[in-house]
């Protein structure tokens, strides 16, 4: 039973001030340490499964090597891995589902993650992103809320539409995403023939200092291919690990998937007249405004000898980038560098790293000793710094640049609230009238699980923000009395 007037509590007892949005140096600004309700959430939420992941715990996995086709990129990003045109890059990908447990099927409606590691002459560098180029959410500080919405009941430990819309008609942030997750792209033919994109801005600096914003796009050159629902849900009763195997025969075969990276650049200066908030993961850049600029191209052309040495134990963090990249302000990301090192700290033990998926190809050197299933202990060196006997030193050319951050420390929403009419533009310029009805049909159906009646008419009030059009046609298919034209 719900208590009114109870007040949202830190596991200590403290009452929360603001759960919906974190504490930021300014409007602007990154997300800041001190905000212990914040680092509480993620760091709990990152112990609530053992040992799988708590999300993308489903996954397939596969070497390959990244080439860059566009010398002229090294004019954005100092990245050693970027510089020269032909530059061979190893990399290892894992491809999941997000919400389904390890023994889930592949063939479900869910978005896929999609995390590369390029193993490059100056470290590890993780690009963890999925398969669209925008988010349920916007602020780290909801995540868990949103995960725990595509889990189970804590009672019935059973799926739960009225959880899931609940959720996502409390937070209209989300109307993007879920247009994307419900039209035709929301069941990948198979994972070779989906996108991928890094969805965060991240900042790109040059030699000379200068830097941009980032998007990253991997584009298929198997084309786009999706799966009719019907056909997606026999293949999971009949075949759970479908995507799984279609990737691991095409390799074995020698039909090597590849992917084109391309990128939009912002100019910096760009990022506080843009349209949007460049830095809110909800929404995309205009190709209009950015176009597409092609870096390179990615094959995948080996199959891992051991799943669990190499799938399973994989561990890919937003965190770990290489000289000429950087993090932007975009609250997720900021959420999500702590978020998933500290998760694989959690599920794989504090030297993650040293395990061989995800050693760099590079010497390690640091002062870093012990800790649970370490591999060296750096045997007599010393392990404290400054220190008289080693010669690591600092690499002050590779510091991160600095940015100016102005503003109050306070708990501080996003400045535009139109959830509205990017997701407009994709049904109504991007879709043509029979994807249109799919997705009709598609909402319909996933909304006919919810038994609340207050949460329905909630999410088509939403819709009718949209387009009238889809909350007509999906109140037509529920059955039920649009609210947004009821007397």
């Amino acid at each position: 039973m719900i208590e009114h007037n109870s007040k949202l509590t830190t596991s200590t007892g403290a009452p929360v001030g603001d759960n919906q949005n974190s504490i930021t140096a300014g409007q602007h600004g990154p997300t800041l340490l001190q905000d212990v309700h914040l680092i509480e959430k993620l760091a709990h939420f990152n112990r609530e499964r053992v040992p799988e992941r708590v999300v993308h715990a489903k996954g397939a996995g596969a070497h390959g090597h990244f080439t860059v086709t566009n010398p002229d990129i090294a004019n954005y990003t100092k990245a050693d891995f970027l510089s020269t045109e032909g530059k061979e890059t190893p990399m290892f990908i894992r491809l999941s589902t997000v919400a389904g447990e390890l023994g889930s099927a592949d063939t479900v409606r869910d978005p896929r993650g999609f995390s590369v590691k390029f193993y490059t002459d100056e470290g590890n560098y993780d690009l963890v992103g999925n398969n669209t180029p925008v988010f349920f959410i916007r602020d780290a500080i909801k995540f868990p809320d949103f995960i725990h919405t595509q889990k189970r009941d804590p009672q019935t430990n059973l799926k739960d539409a009225n959880m899931v819309w609940d959720f996502w008609s409390l937070s209209p942030e989300s109307l993007h995403q879920i247009t994307i997750l419900h039209s035709d792209r929301g069941i990948p033919a198979t994972l070779r023939h989906m996108q991928g994109y890094g969805s965060h801005t991240f900042k790109w600096v040059n030699k000379e200092g200068d830097s941009c914003w980032v998007k990253y796009h991997f584009r298929t050159d198997q084309g786009v291919k999706n799966m009719d629902p019907k056909v997606a849900e026999k293949i999971a009763g009949e075949h759970p690990d479908y995507h799984a195997e279609d990737l691991f025969n095409a390799i074995e075969e020698g039909d090597f998937p590849s992917w084109t990276l391309k990128v939009q650049i912002m100019p910096e200066e760009d990022a506080l007249q843009y349209a949007y908030d460049p830095f809110d993961i909800t929404k995309v850049w205009s190709h209009k405004d950015y176009p597409l600029i092609e870096v390179g191209k990615m094959v995948l052309d080996r199959n891992p000898e051991n799943y669990f040495a190499e799938v399973e134990q994989s561990a890919f963090s937003p965190g770990n980038f290489v000289p000429g990249v950087e993090a932007s302000p975009d609250k997720m990301l900021q959420g999500r560098l702590f978020a998933y090192a500290d998760a694989h700290r959690y599920r794989i033990g504090a030297n993650h790293n040293q395990l061989p998926i995800n050693s760099p190809k590079v010497e390690v050197k640091n002062h870093q000793r012990g800790g649970t299933m370490s591999y060296s202990n750096g045997g007599s060196a010393v392990n404290y710094e400054p220190n008289s006997y080693d010669e690591l030193k600092e690499s002050k050319e590779d510091k991160t640049k600095p940015f100016n951050v102005s503003g109050e420390a306070d708990s501080v929403a996003y400045d535009n609230d139109d959830h509205f009419s990017q997701p407009r533009q994709l049904i109504e310029e991007v879709m043509n009238v029979d994807e249109r009805q799919r997705l009709y049909k598609n909402f319909a159906d996933h909304l006919s699980g919810v038994k609340d009646e207050r949460i329905v008419e909630r999410q088509l009030k939403l819709f009718h923000r949209v387009t009238p059009e889809l909350a007509e046609a999906v109140a037509k298919h529920l059955e039920v009395k649009n609210p947004a034209t009821a007397k």
